[in-house]
């Protein structure tokens, strides 16, 4: 019965904040040193369990917390189907997009973590193509997450406080006017929280850059 117990639980891992009015900021490194940070306010959820889908916006601060002037936030949805958190890269970017003038389009496959991941298991591949057509020139963008998988389900303690974490590992390309970038990423993902640590290190194995959650309310 406690086996059984424990598979239910699983079984409703949601990957995301699922609160309407929660807010996490993240702070942005880079080289061990905070550049920026990041604030997500989820703004409404609409089912429940394992079929949801939830509306959020991100905002970009700097490095003493304060947004822009005038304020921006854009706005984005997570979907839980089935169990199961799809990520969608393409809404952050259409999301931040400021400049209406400027034609961009986004295409791919999101990101997916099935509520009952396990250690060991793999994901799906994603990917995202982003064109953006400046009217006398066009800038294309590809990024593919690969070799995505489960490492571990450990605890991580950020400054935002203390979390039991499905630890993900995948390669990231990214392509940019011919030329492509591979990186390994590492992010700890903890149900009903969403990201609470990542890490970014090049084809030689160095820290590059890294978020952790600073601060939650």
């Amino acid at each position: 019965m406690m086996i059984a117990s424990t598979v239910g639980v699983r079984a409703q891992n949601t990957f995301f904040p699922t609160k309407a009015g929660m807010v996490l900021v993240y702070a942005q490194n880079e080289k061990g040193k905070t550049k920026g940070y990041s604030q997500l306010t989820i703004k409404n959820v609409e089912g429940s369990g394992n079929n949801m889908t939830i509306t959020y916006g991100v905002q970009i601060l700097d490095k003493d917390k304060k947004a822009p002037n005038p304020p921006f936030e854009a706005q984005c949805k997570v979907i839980v189907q089935n169990g199961v958190t799809i990520l969608d890269m393409s809404q952050m970017f259409s999301g931040m997009q400021k400049d209406q003038t400027i034609k961009m389009e986004i295409t791919g496959m999101p990101m997916e973590l099935p509520g009952d991941m396990q250690p060991g298991q793999s994901l799906k591949d994603a990917n995202m193509t982003m064109s953006i057509d400046l009217g006398f020139t066009k800038m294309n963008t590809t990024m593919t997450m690969t070799n995505g998988k489960c490492l571990a389900i450990e605890d991580v303690t950020v400054p935002g406080g203390t979390f039991k974490c499905y630890k993900i590992t995948q390669t990231v390309s990214t392509t940019i006017m011919g030329k492509t970038v591979v990186s390994t990423t590492l992010s700890w993902y903890a149900p009903g929280i969403g990201t609470v640590k990542s890490e970014t290190y090049n084809s030689k194995d160095q820290l590059q850059s890294s978020q952790e959650l600073v601060e939650m309310k």
